[in-house]
């Protein structure tokens, strides 16, 4: 998920005997940043931040607790949750003189 990065590999071989050779050889391959498995045990004070325009990067998690405007959070007052069904209204309200075209689709669901 983090993507891979490349690693540019280049491997010497020397062959001693009656003729002597040597030998490069250059290998570009990949690697995920990180595994599954290293993400599962990594650290729980840390996380992976992931910003448009630069590469991701470990930091250190921030304690909400700290901030100066946590008692407004639902984390430390169920409260302060947000309720979005008070939020939107899905009544439609209209007036008495309003007129409104009706259209039937059947099922749409198939």
């Amino acid at each position: 998920m983090l993507g891979r990065e490349t690693i540019d590999l280049y491997n010497t071989s020397d062959t001693r005997g009656a003729n002597r050779s040597y030998g490069l050889n250059y290998q570009k391959t990949g690697k995920a940043l990180m595994s599954q498995d290293e993400i599962a045990v990594m650290d729980g004070a840390k996380c992976i931040m992931q910003l448009r325009g630069v590469r991701p990067f470990l930091s250190d998690k921030f304690d909400i607790t700290k901030h100066k405007q946590y008692r407004k959070l639902s984390d430390y007052d169920k409260r302060n949750a947000f309720d979005m069904e008070k939020y939107i209204s899905r009544r439609l309200v209209l007036k008495d003189d309003e007129l409104v075209e009706s259209y039937d689709f059947g099922d749409l669901s198939g």
